[in-house]
């Protein structure tokens, strides 16, 4: 039987930031694996659940969080002490998720990983790594010697679809919105402000857009890919909606399409397992931002503002 109190992060309206509160540790459940939690992840998508902009929200008070990582307290399947990572089967949606320091979850969204894993990078780096190796070699399919544009190239999945079209041979150039960002764009890719996008800035056509932001950013970028050429759409972080004109995009003839990792998740995750080893030993690089429980507010802010660099996750223990 567990004991004591938990501290967990409580959501009682959509719009505002959830508040802290003291509870009971969770009972363990059959069928329930009981975590001491490490990790959470801040995404986008926890955002938009806790604006009430999300097609999926759950009922209210509920602890926000859809990815997390941490030890395993009680479970029937998975080893107790073992490090795992927690995500899918409605967490932060349906039911209570991450931002806790204890998290009771169906046996189904606990994966293991390796044991040395940093909980920070354990939780946050599936999406990053899924979505990258989806835009590049799935959806866009990059051939060695194409052109790659990659925008917000200083984000979690930017940073990491230029490191992986780079090693796919390609020629990338990085976008990001902020001359703070400039240095956070790997070293493989040639960096460039969004605001300079332009045929000459990208020394000409591009083969490929690779668009992790959206709104005017895409709308720019847009016209500088080639007659035929692919435009991967993978986020909107700088806005959901743009406009094109038909006449011109037609004449273009240039393919968009839409990299959606909840329906790919099961065709790249052993893509994504590989990268995470290739994390965890500094081949690869995916820059994190940590706070505490009580930084949630600041953690936030950086997110909505675009001020972060790469993902944010709140370290729980």
């Amino acid at each position: 039987m567990s004991s004591g109190t938990s501290r967990a992060l409580l959501l009682d309206r959509f719009g505002s930031l959830p508040r802290p509160v003291e509870r009971p540790v969770p009972e363990p459940q059959p069928g329930r694996t009981l975590v001491r939690m490490r990790a959470a992840q801040v995404a986008h998508l926890d955002l938009n659940v806790v604006d009430g902009k999300f097609g999926i929200l759950p009922d209210l008070p509920a602890v926000p969080g859809t990815t997390g990582c941490g030890i395993v307290l009680a479970s029937d399947i998975h080893p107790e002490g073992s490090l795992v990572r927690l995500g899918g089967k409605g967490l932060g949606m349906r039911r209570d998720g991450c931002w806790a320091e204890h998290a009771l979850v169906p046996d189904a969204a606990v994966q293991a990983v390796p044991q040395d894993t940093d909980p920070a990078l354990a939780c946050s780096y599936f999406s990053p790594a899924g979505t990258a190796w989806a835009a590049v070699h799935v959806v866009a399919d990059v051939q060695p010697g194409e052109r790659v544009l990659v925008t917000g190239a200083a984000g979690a999945v930017g940073s990491l679809t230029v490191q992986v079209a780079a090693r796919a041979g390609a020629e990338v150039i990085g976008v990001v919105g902020r001359p703070g960002k400039l240095d956070h764009v790997p070293a493989a890719a040639k960096p460039l402000l969004a605001a300079d996008l332009s045929a000459e800035s990208v020394g000409g056509p591009v083969d490929v857009l690779i668009d992790t932001v959206g709104g005017p950013v895409l709308r720019d970028a847009l016209p500088l890919i080639r007659p035929r050429g692919r435009a991967a759409l993978v986020g909107y972080t700088a806005g959901r909606e743009f406009a094109v004109d038909l006449a011109d995009f037609l004449l273009a003839d240039v393919s968009l399409l839409p990299v959606n990792l909840m329906t790919r998740g099961g065709e790249v995750a052993a893509d994504a397992e590989r990268l995470l080893g290739e994390l965890r030993t500094g081949e690869l690089t995916l820059p994190i931002e940590r706070y505490g429980l009580d930084g949630l507010e600041e953690a936030v802010d950086r997110l909505r503002t675009g001020e972060a660099i790469g993902k944010v996750v709140l370290e729980l223990g």
